[in-house]
């Protein structure tokens, strides 16, 4: 998957750590172009386009009650279209991210119920959905970066919303390389 776990390190079982997050993939085309423009700005990150539902912890109860946990709860969730904004930056992090217009408020209430239970964290931010295109970076980088992020994107003439139905939970393995444990479908009807 490519993301950082903000600095949260949980003990090592073998080669996959303590640490999951529960995300939301974008589809292709719009997931290729920016898994390719992340590859561009950071050239050693591992990219595959998320939103993060809940961005990474460590699980005090078991990998298998936590999934579950987290598969009940999201199928109470209507799916929903999400479309992104503008490139942004975190000022505290200088993390470059890309926004979410739409869609915004249900990823925020799909955290809040999600953030409890076996899946509860203290997280050092408070939530803020977006897609992350680079972090960890050098002061000098961060402008020219952030240059390069607006003019690719203002170039890009594919859709930028999508249909989010599903979620992933994953796990952290050592090298940054992240795997899909599971996979929740948003399935309630929407009230209208």
């Amino acid at each position: 998957m490519g993301f950082d776990p903000n600095g949260v390190h949980g003990p090592n079982q073998g080669d996959r750590l303590n640490l999951y997050a529960l995300v939301i993939y974008l589809p292709d085309p719009l997931a290729r172009f920016l898994d390719e423009l992340r590859l561009e700005m950071v050239p050693d990150c591992n990219p595959h386009a998320h939103i993060s539902v809940l961005p990474p912890r460590p699980l005090p109860a078991g990998t298998g009650h936590a999934i579950e946990e987290a598969r009940q709860l999201v199928a109470g969730f209507a799916p929903f279209d999400i479309e992104l904004g503008r490139i942004e930056i975190f000022p505290v992090t200088d993390v470059i991210y890309i926004s979410v217009e739409d869609g915004e408020q249900q990823l925020r209430q799909m955290h809040r119920t999600l953030n409890q239970g076996a899946l509860a964290f203290e997280e050092p931010f408070p939530y803020h959905p977006h897609i992350t295109l680079a972090q960890g970076l050098e002061g000098a980088q961060v402008g020219p970066l952030l240059d390069l992020a607006s003019s690719r994107w203002r170039e890009f003439r594919g859709r930028r919303s999508f249909h989010a139905d599903r979620t992933v939970f994953v796990q952290h393995e050592c090298g940054d390389q992240w795997i899909d444990l599971a996979e929740g479908r948003l399935r309630s009807v929407p009230v209208g």
